[in-house]
Order: structure tokens, then C-alpha cells, then sequence
């Protein structure tokens, strides 16, 4: 362990869930980690980070407000000297709204954050690893970006753009090794699904949780962190423009009625 001893690391979103799970993560393995999160949470974060003798600041921002990716920029590269990784992962869901029920106040927050925000990770922390000569982002986009059923309307289409954000920008970071891809979690525990996963104990229909892919179950943020982890590392030096779908195998296939397994067809 310790492949990243010394690298300089931001993560958005990291007051709970996934962000939280991968700047654990991160720093377990030497990382120094600046923590951002609009919520006083990231704090609690850091200090389990520090905690476990880790290394790990945390900020109060706007993961989509330019000004404060430029102070979490600014601020991994005076206490770290520089910048190595950025996993630009803060974002709301907006709850399923259908199309017919979005307002145009709900898309433009949606987008401000969701896409809009790894816009800015990118085009401020690149700029930051190109001084160093090499760099990697990684941006949490969704299996509703790759297709329609797993998400509201402005948060799937907002999670489709960073899947093609990710793609243009590592056309646009040719030749400046930089790296530039995306993970897209499932169904995943975190702030976000709390509400359907506390229905479902408290119906005593755990089960169900996950029934849709092929794992029968739900994933844990840890699962996303370690891709996320293997995307900034340099075992994944080849690995450029792409979205890795971490799902239970849920977007393997096209929604039929599935045989169940070991079960002959009526």
C-alpha cells in the first residue's frame, strides 16, 4: 500500500458517501487530502481521517461556484505544492422528477453542481498538473448518464454531460499527461439513496435493495472508492476518457424478464 505517499489530492463531496469513503481512502494510503464540501460534514471527515494518522484540511465550498474551486485549488497547492489528483465527485440528485414536473430553477441548480463543477475541477486542477508533468481526475458521473431508468430527467442528463466532459477533455489534455475519466456508480448507499434504503428496512424488504442487477444487492461506497482510487493510480496510465460503470453489472443489459438463476423457464 501507500502508492500515493505524498501525492496532493482534492475530493469534492466529501462530507459523506462516496467523497468521504474516497478521501479515506486516499489518505490510508498517503495521500494528503483537501477535503471540500458545502456541508460542515467534511470536517468530521477530516478528522477521521486525522484520526487514523492520516493527512486531510477541509473547506466549506460550492463544488459549483468557481470561486471556490479555485480557493480548494489554490489551497492544495500551498500546503501540498502542487497538484496530483482531483476527484471532482460533489453532486445532488434533485429526487426522480419526471419531465413534466422539472422547473427550470431544479435544472439549473442540478447542472451548476453536477456539471458545471467538474467543468471547474478540471479546468483549474489541470492546469495545475501540467506543471508537474503528469495528473489525474477522475469525475463521479452515474449509470443514469448512460442510459434513461436510473435517475431523475435533469440529473440523468446532467451525469450524460460529465460522461462527454470527460471524453472532450481528454481530447483537449492531448499530449499533457493528464488523465481524465469517470466512474459511474450504481445503486449506492449514501445521502443521496438514504430515503429508499430506510424505507426498506423499516418495510422489511431489505431484499429488494439491488434486485434489478445481476449482484442482487446494493454497492457500498468503499466499492466506488477503490475504482476511483485505481483510476488516479498509475496502474491505470493507459486508462484515458473513459466511464467505468461500477454497478452490480445493472447496465450490462437492456431491461427484459430475466430468468432467475438456477431456475428453469416456466
Amino acid at each position: 500500500m501507500g502508492s500515493f505517499t505524498g501525492k496532493s489530492v482534492i475530493v469534492t463531496g466529501a462530507g459523506s458517501g462516496i467523497g468521504r469513503a474516497t478521501a479515506m481512502a486516499f489518505a490510508a494510503e498517503g495521500a494528503q487530502v483537501v477535503a471540500g464540501d458545502r456541508s460542515e460534514a467534511v470536517h468530521a471527515t477530516v478528522e477521521l481521517i486525522r484520526s487514523a494518522g492520516g493527512s486531510a484540511y477541509g473547506i466549506q465550498g460550492d463544488a459549483g461556484e468557481e470561486a471556490d474551486v479555485i480557493a480548494l485549488v489554490d489551497t492544495a497547492c500551498d500546503r501540498h505544492g502542487g497538484l496530483d489528483i482531483f476527484h471532482a465527485n460533489a453532486g445532488i440528485s434533485g429526487g426522480l422528477t419526471g419531465l413534466f414536473d422539472c422547473t427550470v430553477d431544479l435544472w439549473q441548480d442540478i447542472l451548476r453542481i453536477n456539471l458545471i463543477g467538474p467543468f471547474l475541477a478540471i479546468k483549474y486542477g489541470a492546469l495545475k498538473m501540467v506543471e508537474r508533468g503528469k495528473g489525474a481526475i477522475v469525475c463521479t458521473a452515474s449509470v443514469a448518464g448512460l442510459r434513461s431508468g436510473a435517475g431523475g430527467v435533469p440529473y440523468s442528463a446532467s451525469k450524460a454531460g460529465v460522461i462527454n466532459l470527460v471524453q472532450t477533455s481528454a481530447q483537449q489534455l492531448s499530449g499533457s499527461n493528464v488523465r481524465v475519466n469517470a466512474v459511474c456508480p450504481g445503486l449506492i448507499e449514501t445521502g443521496m439513496t438514504k430515503f429508499a434504503y430506510e424505507h426498506a428496512r423499516a418495510a422489511g424488504k431489505t431484499d429488494r435493495i439491488g434486485r434489478l442487477n445481476p449482484m442482487r444487492r446494493g454497492g457500498e461506497p468503499e466499492e466506488i472508492a477503490r475504482t476511483v482510487l485505481f483510476l488516479a493510480s498509475d496502474d491505470a496510465s493507459y486508462i484515458n476518457g473513459q466511464a467505468i460503470a461500477v454497478d452490480g453489472g445493472l447496465s450490462s443489459s437492456h431491461p427484459v424478464t430475466r430468468q432467475e438463476f438456477g431456475k428453469t423457464a416456466a
